[in-house]
């Protein structure tokens, strides 16, 4: 269960009445989430809602702009989750030490075998997610950009043979391969840089949800669908490339909003920059994470498979034709 920091009662009572919310009927911790401690709030005025806790992998001073981003894009009408502000008009607040904040229920589960219609609806609901940033002023760098790879790179270091043998020379030449290529003058937006199928939630074939912002920054357009390909398009453990899905997020992204012919061309060059970027983070987790923590380790190895595909498809076949 996601609970880092425990909310007791009493904490919780003092901290409900900065809202006009009425009192807590009901109070649980959450399993969703590796980050930050969630919980799940019923109220006495028949409202349901997520209190998250920023823990220590979050910096403090980005969240500004997650609410503020995540405000902007329910504005817009996108299903994404609102921040719940206080009477005094603020979304981040502090309790049991932590940064916090309560944010909108919205119903839905996140699949884990997605079908081409939920690919086209999540990928839709991206495309909207662009269109609606068109106004979004604020900018945040992409921490996991290229220049983060080369950071983390660096301090896995020796350590990437305990990840798997040769691992490090895959990552070695494909850092070398993307700065020589990397397309920069692609068009740069606000993107989510993680929709990964658990960070959008689903009814009816509907796409009720898209969360999880915390890794939003802004950076080429494109490379957030080359994200959504990675994540979406291929077997858990890699092993699997699904022609029919990765047609199915070309199309859903289209429905609302243009490719250019530039982002087509650049597709497989993003994918392996989004394959590398995962493989890098994942064995940065898998060699510090400590063995009793309660996060489950993901193997960096199926994204080191996704990247060996990536590295020889053609255009038209990323595009699942």
């Amino acid at each position: 269960m996601a609970v880092f920091t425990p909310v007791s009662a009493e904490a919780l009572a003092g901290f409900l009445t900065r809202y006009d919310l009425g009192e807590a009927t009901t109070f649980k911790g959450i399993a969703e989430g590796v980050q930050n401690s969630n919980f799940l709030l019923d109220t006495t005025r028949g409202q349901r809602l997520f209190l998250t806790l920023y823990e220590d992998r979050v910096d403090a001073d980005d969240l500004p702009y997650f609410l503020a981003l995540t405000t902007h894009l329910a504005d817009k009408g996108l299903p994404v989750p609102r921040p719940i502000v206080d009477r005094g008009g603020r979304a981040l607040q502090m309790l049991c030490g932590k940064p916090a904040c309560l944010i909108e229920f919205v119903p839905g589960v996140s699949v884990t075998a997605p079908t081409p219609a939920d690919a086209f609806a999540a990928a839709a609901a991206m495309g909207a997610m662009h269109a609606a940033v068109v106004d979004f002023a604020a900018v945040r760098a992409n921490e996991h950009g290229p220049a983060g790879w080369r950071r983390l790179a660096g301090l896995i270091g020796e350590s990437f043979g305990a990840v798997a043998p040769g691992l490090s020379a895959v990552v070695d030449d494909e850092l070398g391969a993307l700065a020589a290529r990397w397309p920069d003058h692609l068009e740069r937006s606000t993107i989510h840089a993680d929709l990964f199928a658990d960070n959008v939630l689903l009814m009816g074939g509907r796409v009720t949800g898209l969360i999880d912002f915390y890794f939003a920054c802004t950076d080429l357009r494109a490379y957030d669908l080359a994200v959504m390909h990675g994540a979406w398009a291929f077997s858990a453990d890699g092993r699997r490339f699904m022609p029919e899905l990765a047609a199915a997020l070309v199309a859903g992204y289209r429905s609302t909003h243009p490719l250019t012919d530039a982002e087509v061309a650049a597709l497989p060059l993003l994918c392996r920059g989004a394959a590398l970027r995962f493989i890098l983070t994942r064995a940065y987790d898998w060699i510090t994470t400590p063995a009793d923590a309660l996060v489950t380790k993901k193997d960096p190895m199926a994204f080191a498979r996704r990247l060996a595909w990536y590295r020889s498809a053609t255009v038209a076949e990323v595009l699942g034709e």
